[in-house]
């Protein structure tokens, strides 16, 4: 039986993977779960999981999930210093990451320094501080289990290929849900339409990234540091079956395919080596027809550019554009921005933020408190 802690377990990973633990009981269980604000999500996964914890960060909310599980057999916590204390726990095996934005950080480094098992959702943790935490978890010993589709598939492949060192990542992409569309329609597109995607159901910020295409920039970070290289090329595949690919020396492409489900590599993270069955759809290759791909269109989508960019540079200027397009997607989901200004003030932050080449855990920190306050007040 492995134990699990699950850090944002009301939002669309959380829910996905709860799903998974349904599905084997006898394999799975749930020791934490935690939300920012969903409190009433919070404890009906409490109660039904019997989780011997639950942490709501909004302080506010304590109250409320204290008294809703009392006498449950969950105890109830509240705060931020709490969950990085309470995922150190010895019962704890597996720790799912799957906080949204920076905030998950934090707590992701203290499962890593006690040891756990990560099944990483959060790519905003590698985005910011990929040579922090890589050094910690290769200090540790600790496995990294990518849940990013993407990665997952990636890793997938690596496995399948043995000792033979790949030569270059075919990352996919869907395009998102403006993928058609002409670059002065996007312009004055709202959130209504940019949180229509086209194949998957993610929560608004990240739905947001992926209609801007800096979900895929951050993915391509977020690959340099779990797979060792900057070989990475981005395709468009507006079909999401194959979920990446991996060439090697040879011109040989090993590819990972699925139905648009997160509950797949979720599942291999928690599971992995082993594979376990799953009630999902499965491809069905005679009605599925044609795949297509092509090549990005940077020019409607600067944000991949951006994160290409900041890849490249590296320091601490990934941190920067992550802080910046955080607090600017905030902002166009409140309406005060329009879509292009997303990018805008994301690449006026990379080309403004004090360059620091080796940055320490604080510095990392710092960076993401200036960046943010700077691009904030950009978008008043």
């Amino acid at each position: 039986m492995k134990r699990i802690a699950i850090l944002g377990s009301t939002g669309s990973i959380g829910k996905q993977t709860i799903d998974v633990v349904r599905q084997h009981p006898d394999r799975f269980c749930v020791d934490l779960v935690s939300a920012r604000s969903s409190a009433d999500l919070l404890i009906e996964q409490a109660l039904e999981m019997k989780a011997g914890k639950a942490v709501i960060c909004d302080e506010s909310l304590y109250g409320k999930v204290r008294d809703a599980l009392s006498g449950s057999g969950t105890e109830a916590y509240c705060g931020m210093d709490a969950l990085c204390d309470l995922v150190t726990d010895p019962e704890i095996d597996t720790v799912v990451a799957s906080m949204v934005g920076f905030s998950g950080l934090r707590p992701t480094l203290s499962a890593i320094g006690a040891g756990k098992t990560i099944a990483l959702a959060n790519k905003e943790t590698l985005v910011a501080a990929g040579s922090v935490v890589m050094e910690a978890a290769r200090r540790k010993g600790v496995d990294i289990y990518p849940v990013d589709s993407e990665h997952s598939a990636i890793f997938q492949c690596l496995q399948a290929a043995g000792p033979n060192r790949l030569e270059k990542i075919h990352l996919t992409a869907s395009g998102g849900p403006f993928r058609t569309w002409p670059r002065e329609e996007i312009a004055r597109a709202g959130k209504d339409a940019a949180l229509k995607h086209p194949n998957w159901n993610m929560g608004a910020k990240i739905t947001i990234d992926s209609a801007t295409m800096m979900n895929k920039g951050f993915e391509v970070i977020e690959a340099k540091w779990l797979f060792s290289t900057e070989a990475i090329h981005v395709v468009v595949h507006p079909e999401s079956v194959i979920h990446s690919m991996v060439e090697f020396i040879d011109g040989s492409v090993l590819a990972q395919l699925g139905c648009p489900d997160m509950r797949e590599p979720i599942q291999l993270a928690l599971s992995y080596p082993e594979r376990l069955p799953l009630n999902n759809r499965k491809i069905d290759f005679a009605s599925l027809g044609a795949l297509t791909f092509h090549e990005p269109d940077y020019g409607k989508f600067p944000c991949l550019s951006l994160a290409f960019e900041a890849m490249a540079r590296g320091g601490n200027v990934p941190a920067a554009l992550n802080a910046a397009n955080e607090a600017a997607v905030a902002a166009y989901l409140s309406g005060r921005i329009g879509f292009y200004d997303i990018s805008g003030i994301a690449a006026d932050c990379m080309a403004k933020v004090p360059f620091i080449a080796e940055p320490s855990l604080e510095d990392i920190f710092g960076t993401d408190a200036e960046i943010r306050k700077r691009a904030e007040e950009m978008t008043w």
